[in-house]
């Protein structure tokens, strides 16, 4: 289907611009909401007669975009969930879990502003993608960890999970026996005891 884009998409085009989009996509987001027109003579005519409008009025989004974008830009999001040893978590990190941390915060951010192509699953840091306008987007970092201690640690930049695999290697020590010939298995302690008594218990008989 061809449209009259009614503002910037990403990847699509500026407004104005007419292109060739799938029917779905044209029919399910970009029309119902306002983002663009079918392309047909009349809609053509009525974009004209209306560009400097939809300018004018895309430009006072812009610019108050661009005034909140200062107070969200670097902001850190910080989220406590249980997760495994290996650091996945029970659940998910999704872009109404953000939302909702900003707003605790003082941001007014929207669900379909982040721009998250798939939930966290993981603890770490990530930087996610605020679309605060088709023009206008900010970085905020987002760290998920099972503990504010860890957050902290993440935060000074510790890999936790590369820590803490190390402490369990660090931690395990195999006992070696020096008399041992390579590759045996080492005796066990209570029987080499026994062998011992045993042996000194038939010497008399030997003799």
């Amino acid at each position: 289907m061809e449209i009259i884009l009614l503002e910037r998409i990403e990847k699509l085009g500026a407004i104005g611009d007419v292109v060739r989009v799938k029917n779905g996509y044209a029919r399910n987001f970009l029309l119902p909401n306002g983002k663009a027109l079918r392309a047909n003579e009349s809609n053509r005519k009525v974009f004209e007669a209306n560009r400097e409008r939809i300018e004018t009025q895309n430009a006072e989004r812009r610019g108050v975009a661009q005034i909140d974008s200062k107070k969200v830009e670097g902001a850190t999001v910080q989220l406590i969930r249980q997760a495994s040893n290996t650091g996945q978590l029970y659940g998910s990190v999704s872009a109404r879990d953000l939302a909702e941390a900003l707003e605790a915060q003082g941001h007014k951010i929207a669900r379909n502003q982040i721009v998250l192509d798939k939930p966290i699953k993981a603890i770490g840091l990530q930087d996610v993608r605020i679309a605060l306008h088709p023009e206008v987007s900010v970085t905020i970092h987002v760290n998920v960890a099972r503990s504010p201690e860890e957050a902290d640690l993440q935060a000074q930049g510790v890999d936790v999970m590369t820590e803490m695999f190390e402490k369990d290697v660090a931690g395990f020590t195999e006992e070696r026996d020096p008399n041992a010939e390579p590759g045996e298995i080492p005796t066990e302690p209570a029987e080499a005891e026994g062998e011992s008594a045993e042996g000194e218990a038939k010497a008399p008989d030997e003799a």
